[in-house]
């Protein structure tokens, strides 16, 4: 099978990327068989999965995509050179693809039309752009994270039958290597803070961050709390009290903040899976969360949760977390159970079957 990849996201650094980067190494390294093609455009250096055959452009991914989305011109399957059984788009985007190739969408959540106030003119003007229910429409098959993101799609009306989505939960892996010997989770007695982790966006909850963790020192809480991540809300984090800006981090540094950590903490008010939580798991870290189907659907009962846009709540939940060790260590153990049966191989094992389908429907 000959699979053509949009792969404009590699590199990037955020969820889409990550979930790029990881199924597709995960698929290339299990079905060397298959022929994997990624369009990467422009002239940016990034890392390729190993098995997989990057096709480079001249022209930015701004250009190219705008180009198409405008004059379905050029077409992803014809940069490729053609010949394709089925491409896979990793997320709703620009594109243009040939009528007689079959399509894969992967749609990780609706937060672009939930949430449009979240996003800035250019960002939202990209998304209309990207005609994301004609795209799910003219797709053979529509892929998400989650059931919660199933049937959220279901429910908003989207063209969708529910025999053309199939749910496959991204693989999980721990970030960074391990130094030899050491152990997770142990650092955070001898110097405990929590830690968030991801894009500084409003559908983030950082204001309900910031307000609960105002709330929480104030009634006495010693730890820090580290925030690894970008984005335009960064500037709300700068100057109060206990809160650490990490700024983006590389995958060893955002391991050693994982491990330090007393808990994670992800007070997001959209979710379609969650990666963070499931990557703090792995390496012994229990997570405070918003409580959001996708999280249920991942973690159970293997979290700490609070209404989702409730800071009161959130500050007593921080407090909670930070004094009882009992506590954490009891859900760090259960959500690494939970997080060990999200593998990779089993991740690009379903995603290979949704791609055979589409291909042989």
């Amino acid at each position: 099978m000959r699979v053509g990849v949009d792969a404009r996201h590699l590199g990037a650094g955020r969820g889409v990327a990550r979930y790029l980067e990881g199924m597709l190494a995960a698929l290339a390294r299990d079905f060397p068989g298959d022929a994997w093609l990624a369009l990467v455009p422009g002239r940016r250096p990034v890392r390729v999965p190993a098995g997989v055959r990057a096709v480079r452009t001249t022209a930015p991914s701004r250009a190219l995509f705008g180009a198409a989305a405008l004059a379905r011109r050029p077409r992803l399957d014809r940069l490729l050179g053609g010949a394709l059984d089925v491409v896979w788009l990793p997320a709703p985007a620009p594109i243009a693809v040939s009528d007689r190739v079959p399509v894969v969408l992967t749609v990780h959540d609706r937060s672009f039309e939930a949430r449009p106030q979240d996003f800035t003119a250019y960002e939202r003007l990209w998304h209309r752009a990207a005609r994301p229910r004609r795209l799910a429409a003219r797709a053979r098959l529509v892929v998400t994270d989650s059931a919660a993101t199933r049937d959220d799609l279901l429910a908003a009306g989207w063209p969708l039958a529910a025999e053309r989505l199939r749910v496959v939960a991204p693989g999980v892996t721990a970030p960074g290597t391990a130094p030899t010997g050491a152990a997770v989770g142990t650092a955070a007695a001898a110097r405990p803070y929590l830690l968030f982790v991801g894009a500084l966006e409003p559908r983030k909850g950082i204001d309900v961050l910031t307000a609960a963790y105002r709330v929480a020192r104030a009634r006495g809480l010693q730890a820090e709390l580290r925030v690894a991540g970008s984005g335009r809300l960064a500037g709300h984090l700068q100057g109060i009290d206990g809160i650490r800006l990490e700024g983006p981090v590389g995958d060893e540094r955002l391991r050693a903040l994982y491990a330090g950590a007393a808990a994670l903490v992800l007070p997001a008010l959209l979710e379609g899976f969650g990666l963070p939580p499931l990557e703090a798991a792995l390496l012994g870290v229990p997570s405070v969360l918003s409580d959001l189907p996708a999280f249920r659907e991942t973690l159970g009962d293997a979290a700490l949760y609070v209404p989702a846009g409730d800071a009161e709540a959130l500050a007593g939940a921080l407090a909670r977390i930070a004094a009882d060790d009992a506590l954490r260590a009891r859900l760090a153990a259960d959500a690494r159970a939970a997080a060990r049966r999200l593998t990779p191989s089993r991740a690009a094992a379903a995603m290979h079957a949704a791609l055979i389908e589409a291909a042989g429907a």
